[in-house]
């Protein structure tokens, strides 16, 4: 497969690269798992929303540039390689902001995605439960209608950037007499609503990157349910869609992450080489690189044309996860003992941010929905397989 992009795409690549190199800040931003880093990011999704980059492919209206996938595949290769900041509010603008375009009506459009844009409203998402992780049928946290009106009860955990974040979307059991994938709602609520106590939990570097969150009679408006009562399974299903195909890892982050990994085997080659096998997992991490960008592209090219993400959004799931372990473990077998050195470490340097990719890859296999549950999908909805 070769890539060839018409002049209009090299155009738009030209003036997403200019407008990075002028606005990209000069310093690291701090961790958006720390109070004051989350505001630094908040700020950058408000400076990206001044040149309309937040989101590039939103309608024009609502603050984007209306651009194909193609276009944002562009977008994202530019700005991983200009080391612009991680995307704080990606929970938002990558797997809400889809979810709604496609079911949202349009007053629910125009009332969340503009905020959402500038950062103003950062979301968190609610789907996990202590009993019920990768298996979101398992739901148990009920919403009771009460006139124009829900009350929750219940408890979510795992939510990414819940700590500082001012929006939850999340799936909740509406019909009490419903069981597994029956009788879901998806409901938008504000954190910081009467009855709501988030608690965080501490990451494998100590910082609170996610949040238990319990409802206590959490009052939210009919109004801020996201495709009808009872509906919340499909809607669900297609958030997780974008989460597990394109749109939450775009191949653009996992290229960037292989060529640093190629400068760090060039820089250490001596050593490295002591260990054939680490010359060979260079290579096999650049080449599964840059097989995955290919296979995006061609599935963008077909949602282009009018196709749609099915359940091998689930093999996309499962090989970006397995790469980005793949790539900082190499990186780990390359620095040997100074991999251990922390970011903040005196002779850390660029080490120190190997050891935090690498603790955050080990997460890779469980969010998104676990690796196990996205083979138990390809088995039974894309080769037909007997449930076990």
């Amino acid at each position: 497969m070769e890539l060839t992009y018409t002049p209009g795409q090299q155009a738009f690549r030209a003036e997403v690269r200019a407008w990075l190199a002028a606005n990209v800040p000069s310093e690291p931003l701090l961790s958006f798992d720390t109070e004051a880093g989350f505001g630094q990011h908040r700020a950058w999704e408000a400076k990206l929303n001044e040149g309309r980059w937040g989101m590039v492919t939103w309608p024009t209206e609502l603050g984007g540039r209306g651009c194909d996938l193609i276009e944002w595949l562009i977008f994202e290769e530019e700005y991983y390689r200009a080391g612009a900041p991680a995307r704080v509010n990606q929970n938002g603008i990558f797997l809400l902001g889809p979810t709604l375009m496609e079911f949202g009506s349009e007053e629910q459009k125009a009332r969340f995605l503009p905020r959402m844009a500038t950062g103003e409203d950062i979301w968190a998402q609610g789907w996990s439960e202590p009993g019920a992780g990768s298996d979101m049928a398992a739901i148990r946290a009920k919403a009771e209608r009460v006139g124009d009106k829900y009350i929750i009860n219940g408890q979510k955990t795992w939510s990414t950037r819940a700590v500082w974040a001012d929006w939850l979307f999340g799936i909740f059991r509406t019909d009490p007499q419903s069981s597994r994938h029956n009788g879901l709602t998806f409901i938008l609520l504000p954190l910081d609503s009467p009855g709501i106590t988030v608690r965080p939990i501490p990451q494998l570097n100590g910082l609170p990157g996610f949040a238990e969150i319990f409802f206590d009679d959490v009052e939210v408006p009919v109004q801020n349910v996201l495709g009808g009562e009872g509906m919340g399974w499909h809607v669900a299903m297609s958030t997780a869609g974008f989460e597990r195909g394109l749109m939450l890892r775009s191949p653009a982050r996992f290229q960037e992450s292989a060529r640093r990994l190629v400068e760090l085997y060039l820089a250490n080659r001596e050593e490295a080489d002591r260990d054939p096998a680490i010359g060979e997992a260079v290579m096999r991490a650049y080449l599964d690189a840059e097989a995955y960008t290919l296979a995006t592209y061609m599935t963008a090219s077909s949602l282009v044309q009018g196709g749609k993400i099915g359940p091998e959004s689930s093999t996309n799931k499962i090989f970006w996860s397995e790469l980005d372990q793949r790539i900082h473990e190499t990186a780990m077998s390359i620095l040997g003992v100074r991999a251990e050195l922390l970011p903040g470490a005196p002779d850390a340097g660029e080490v120190g941010h190997w050891l935090d990719g690498f603790l955050f890859a080990q997460a890779g296999p469980i969010y998104a929905g676990t690796n196990e549950i996205q083979r138990n999908i390809i088995a039974e909805r894309m080769l037909g397989m007997p449930r076990a």
